[in-house]
């Protein structure tokens, strides 16, 4: 969960196709914050632990509701896209059928809380599933909610690779050097959960992750949040790095943290 905090606010200043399209870039801008993606991250992960990694889908996915929306109205500036702004100010909370990469954004947590990956899969289909119920925007959370299991739980870059693309038909065979030239700002799962998951497999290490999502360019904040979700997983998180991600968020975000690694350690 802290790399994809670290990605949002490392890939924030590129977004909207500002991306240097190199690996060669200061680590940190002048003024680092976070968006909307570090704060749902927050938000489902605190919904989690609220009602309990055992809850069934009713309890769970009430629990991520009422997160969301909380946390949306202490932080409503964070940068949401429209439908999903309009989403947090409504007492009707159905989904409305979103593909939109909001779903895998926010689902980090969920690939570190379970013991088994079908219990990992099911929690993050509900977790899209509140708000982004089109089976484009299910598929991303599934798909980078596994790889993470996947990659904490030992499995090579290889495996990962083949599953993914037997389990979601994701296409990896294209390179980051064929993706960069050409790729632009899109905000939907099918054309940044396939890039994400693409720029975690040829990173050497975190920061490499790091630098080769922010070098596809793209909607940097999201891509790099998830490419970063997938190198902690694999790679680990270094002290210096993890430092950062506390120095650049807010108090209230430490608790929820907090109350995660206990969980972990537990």
């Amino acid at each position: 969960m802290f790399g994809a905090i670290l990605g949002d606010i490392i890939g924030q200043p590129y977004e909207f196709d500002r991306s240097p399209k190199t690996k060669k870039f200061p680590l940190f801008c002048k003024n680092p914050r976070f968006t909307d993606d570090t704060v749902m991250t927050i938000a489902i992960c605190d919904g989690i632990l609220k009602a309990g990694i055992d809850a069934d889908e009713n309890t769970m996915k009430t629990a991520m509701i009422t997160s969301m929306q909380l946390w949306g109205h202490k932080y409503p500036r964070a940068g949401y896209g429209g439908s999903f702004y309009r989403w947090l100010a409504r007492e009707d909370t159905k989904p409305y059928g979103s593909w939109g990469n909001g779903s895998a954004m926010r689902v980090s947590s969920v690939g570190w809380f379970f013991d088994t990956l079908e219990r990992t899969r099911e929690v993050a289909r509900w977790s899209a599933e509140v708000t982004h119920n089109h089976p484009e925007g299910v598929k991303g959370a599934e798909s980078i909610a596994a790889v993470i299991w996947l990659a904490r739980n030992g499995k090579t870059k290889a495996e990962i690779k083949d599953y993914v693309q037997r389990e979601f038909g994701y296409d990896l065979s294209r390179t980051c050097d064929e993706i960069r030239p050409e790729y632009r700002h899109v905000e939907s799962c099918q054309e940044t959960c396939p890039e994400a998951i693409t720029a975690f497999l040829e990173g050497e290490d975190f920061e490499d992750v790091i630098r080769t999502a922010v070098s596809l360019g793209g909607d940097c904040d999201t891509l790099t949040d998830i490419a970063c979700a997938l190198g902690e997983a694999f790679f680990g998180l270094p002290e210096e790095l993890k430092a950062k991600c506390i120095e650049y968020t807010r108090a209230d975000m430490h608790e929820v943290m907090k109350a995660f690694e206990e969980h972990q350690a537990a």
